[in-house]
């Protein structure tokens, strides 16, 4: 359902770009709206760019909310930079953790860069897409270079960061390697000479403290920061991670990723639109005055799992999905009594299976969901590890004729 976004006024613009973004400071967002405006206003193609690193090789949706603003600036006619962090990606971003992050070797990084760039372009246009390697410029640095970077901030700052701050309170070690990240990143923005830099709210700090005060310093116009919302998971409240299970694929089949869509609560609707949608703001205001009228979430929710599935895959796999779930889930006819079942804080789908007596042993659980013979909420599942997250109750499914609601513990 995509619109073409050619004909947009400059205001209609601006509510795009901004569409989906969080800065935790009103006065800062009206800052970077009209900041955007003025360069919007200019008349060129700006230069945007986010940089990806590449840490993991399996991509999941939350992996793409930057991704999906770039292809709007590239929709818009800007110019996009798709920058592989080969060189931050040995350090880490410490900016979303509360802990050290492992550095990974160059090996690693190498392995999974190999398949992130050919995995966003799902959604970016491959012709569009310059592909850049921040090793270029970073590994060129001498220290004496990396000190005079360093003299641009202080230690007060790196401190104040709120990760830091709780680690330090916390009596947690915070070493001083973690504070290069947002040095690199600076540079990063500095060396592609960049207007715009998109990335996650976690990226305040390197984006709009260290990116645009470095460009100053170095002569250059500061870049305006398009900082995303955190896109929630399956569940609707907690980050989206690979390792709650509250994961979405993006190379998982179409019957699963649309499934996986219908498992969110109604009430992560908005912000899956907002995200992960070609919708612009009209639309997505549009779906909203159709909840409030109230419109049935579900039909709301099969409309985004259509958008996203052909995001994926295609329109006609889209439709396949959706007459799967259809015929698995909606018509299958659920018996009206099943027992009741509480998850408990680490169990995953194969240890419910155990628990609630449909398999003798883990082995026999996991041998049901390799041969595609359990479901939840009519969704297949793939991943004996997965996490059942009722919200507030999901069906369990095993076989033909073994039911159970989970709800959370």
């Amino acid at each position: 359902m995509a619109q073409p976004l050619t004909s947009l006024s400059l205001d209609e613009q601006v509510a795009l770009l901004m569409q989906g973004t969080n800065y935790g400071d009103e006065a800062l967002a009206r800052t970077m709206a009209a900041e955007l405006r003025e360069r919007l206003k200019e008349g060129r193609p700006l230069r945007v760019y986010c940089g990806f690193d590449p840490r993991t090789s399996d991509l999941h949706l939350g992996h793409t909310i930057p991704m999906r603003k770039l292809r709007q600036f590239q929709d818009l006619g800007h110019e996009v930079i798709f920058l592989v962090g080969n060189y931050t990606s040995l350090l880490g971003d410490p900016s979303d953790k509360d802990r050290l992050r492992p550095m990974l070797t160059p090996e690693q990084v190498e392995a999974n860069a190999r398949t992130y760039a050919e995995q966003a372009f799902k959604i970016l246009d491959r012709e569009r897409t310059q592909i850049r390697y921040n090793a270029e410029w970073l590994s060129q640095l001498s220290f004496l270079d990396v000190i005079r970077i360093a003299q641009n901030y202080t230690v007060q700052q790196f401190l104040a960061r709120d990760n830091f701050a709780k680690r330090l309170e916390a009596g947690e070690p915070i070493y001083l390697h973690e504070t290069f990240y947002a040095l690199m990143q600076a540079y990063d923005a500095v060396a592609l000479q960049t207007d715009v830099q998109v990335g996650g709210s976690d990226q305040l700090f390197n984006i709009i403290t260290a990116g645009r005060k470095l460009q100053e310093v170095m002569g250059q116009r500061p870049q305006i920061g398009i900082l995303m919302d955190i896109l929630p998971g399956t569940d609707g409240v907690v980050k989206m991670s690979k390792s709650l299970g509250n994961h979405i694929p993006i190379l998982s089949e179409p019957e699963d990723m649309y499934g996986k869509v219908m498992s969110i609560p109604d009430s992560a609707l908005l912000i899956y639109f907002k995200l992960t949608t070609r919708y612009t703001p009209a639309m997505v205001a549009e779906v909203e005055q159709r909840l409030a009228r109230g419109v049935n979430p579900r039909d709301i929710k099969m409309e985004l799992a259509r958008e996203i599935v052909t995001i994926f895959h295609s329109e006609e796999a889209a439709m396949r999905a959706e007459a799967h779930f259809v015929s698995v889930f909606q018509k299958r006819g659920l018996p009206e009594e099943m027992p009741v079942f509480t998850v408990r804080d680490g169990m995953n789908v194969v240890d419910v299976i155990v628990a609630l007596g449909f398999a003798a042993s883990k082995g026999e659980a996991k041998r049901l969901v390799a041969g595609g013979g359990v479901y939840l909420d009519g969704r297949t599942v793939t991943d004996p590890f997965e996490v059942p997250v009722p919200q507030p109750e999901v069906v369990l499914q095993v076989g033909k004729r073994r039911f159970a609601r989970l709800v959370q513990g």
